[in-house]
């Protein structure tokens, strides 16, 4: 803090909380065997079908954002399928790491960082790998602002394959548009701390039948991230283990406000508040890393001049603005800058964060 004053936090996530939320994660706990859990779990589950567009399956883990990535990968593949991972960063890497990890025979699709991947490569490489037994990518790139073209990456996929489609839609599931069952995805991963208003603490996962059917075949050790054991206990109205009841409250409530709202509402409303901050970034002569075309409705990854050094750009702006922002990861470390947009953000977040990084380049002489 400085001066007493909240930090304007606009990292990608986890997302600051309005007061309202604040509020309601420190409230008392309740019974999570109990009545009034089973009744909140029942709305929740309801409501989560209806933002990710299906009647699949759909469950709540106590979790990180990883371990909704896990468990599409313990529950579905076994140890020697073959698995294409599509990669455009950190956190495509990271899917594909997990992969490896159980034993999966993986084929590596790497694209350049600031570039979406290219369906037809896809394409190509499915039509090279014989039995794909799945494909695990990363829907949005939040370490570079990409956002890969989902739908017609499903639709190559569903093309040349059987595979299923393992998501990774951490940094965009509840700001941007995800039709699972128009666009036949199989898994979907994500978590609390992004577009869904709420702490870390709460993975979330859709589930359809091909992946069940999956399910019954695998021969991957899983215990926690087994999903059976969260069907089995959804039918009685409770969790398998003990939750995080804290985030709970914070998701039932954003999930009751997207609803409310409309879907397509929200997802309109996180595209004008990107189009805000990148018309800003520009208005600064500064360059976006990726194209216009697939740039990130929830977090955008602006190119710093050369002669800056990214880290004091950082802790200038924190220093003397109170402003938090993203930095570059691995090879982009010190290179890039990121502003995250998702959730609760106002036209104002993204003003005082454009104005405190335009100042700190003056003064820097970028």
């Amino acid at each position: 803090m400085t001066n007493g004053k909240q930090p304007n936090l606009r990292i990608p996530g986890p997302v600051p909380l309005p007061d309202d939320v604040l509020q309601l994660v420190g409230s008392q706990m309740i019974n999570h065997r109990g009545p009034e859990y089973a009744d909140m779990l029942d709305r929740m589950t309801a409501n989560l079908r209806t933002v990710f567009m299906t009647t699949n399956d759909v469950y709540f883990i106590t979790a990180s954002g990883t371990g909704a990535m896990e468990t599409a990968v313990v529950n579905t593949i076994s140890p020697g399928d073959q698995v294409l991972s599509i990669s455009v960063g950190v956190f495509g890497d990271r899917f594909r790491e997990i992969a490896e990890a159980y034993g999966a025979n993986v084929t590596n699709l790497d694209f350049e960082l600031g570039h979406a991947a290219d369906p037809e490569k896809v394409r190509e490489t499915l039509k090279g790998m014989g039995d794909c037994k799945a494909v695990v990518f990363t829907h949005n790139e939040s370490s570079t602002g990409v956002a890969n073209p989902l739908e017609e990456l499903c639709k190559v996929i569903r093309e040349e394959s059987d595979a299923l489609i393992l998501l990774d839609a951490v940094s965009s599931a509840g700001g941007m548009p995800i039709a699972v069952d128009a666009w036949g995805i199989d898994v979907v991963a994500t978590a609390s701390q992004k577009s869904w208003v709420a702490p870390p603490g709460i993975a979330m996962v859709t589930f359809s039948k091909r992946a069940w059917d999956a399910h019954a075949k695998s021969t991957t050790p899983k215990y926690y991230y087994d999903v059976q054991q969260y069907e089995d206990y959804l039918k009685i109205g409770q969790p398998p283990f003990t939750p995080c009841l804290p985030v709970m409250y914070a998701i039932e409530n954003s999930l009751e406000a997207m609803v409310a709202e409309g879907i397509e509402t929200v997802f309109a409303r996180h595209h004008a508040i990107a189009e805000h901050t990148r018309d800003g970034a520009r208005s600064l002569g500064l360059e976006l890393l990726p194209e216009e075309r697939f740039a990130s409705n929830t977090v955008t990854a602006i190119k710093l001049p050369e002669d800056i050094d990214g880290k004091e750009f950082l802790a200038r702006v924190r220093r003397d603005f109170n402003v938090i922002l993203g930095g570059g990861q691995k090879s982009l470390t010190g290179k890039i800058f990121r502003i995250g947009h998702m959730g609760w953000v106002e036209t104002a977040h993204i003003d005082e964060a454009l104005e405190a990084a335009g100042r700190t380049l003056r003064v820097m002489g970028g």
